[in-house]
């Protein structure tokens, strides 16, 4: 006996509505800083590429954002909808935090999502940039 699939409303196909909703969603996710809770919405195999690491399954996405979010003090992510169709959305996306010595940092990126059936993404694929600020220049308060 197979277990049924949890579903991660909304569900591919998407519109620009519930296209807009997904992305909301992650962004309020990932500013949770809790990586079980952004775990959840990854297919149990779920395939990353976050700048030059790659990473399978959720057990290595709680691992890399436990790493991550270590390192990264004071995070605040702000995501867009740049595109989507049926099962794939697109999102520009910009966040700050400092790292240990108070050093501030604002990260801008893509991110290319498809997403299952049931809608948990298969794949995430990140392109990121930081670029270091002074705490004066920072946009997320």
């Amino acid at each position: 006996m197979s277990a049924t699939p949890v579903s991660r409303p909304p569900l591919p196909p998407f519109t620009e509505e519930t296209a807009r909703l997904k992305v909301q969603m992650a962004e309020d996710a990932w500013n949770s800083q809790d990586p079980v809770r952004c775990s959840l919405a990854y297919t149990p195999d779920s395939w990353w590429r976050n700048r030059s690491e790659f990473l399978q399954g959720r057990e290595a996405i709680v691992a890399f954002l436990q790493r991550k979010w270590a390192q990264e003090h004071g995070y605040k992510l702000k995501k867009r909808l740049f595109a989507f169709t049926d099962n794939k959305i697109a999102v520009c996306f910009e966040y700050e935090y400092h790292d240990a010595a108070g050093q501030w940092f604002r990260a801008h990126g893509n991110e290319n999502w498809t997403f299952d059936e049931h809608g948990l993404m298969a794949r995430r694929e990140a392109s990121i940039n930081d670029v270091p600020i002074e705490a004066s220049q920072r946009q997320f308060v």
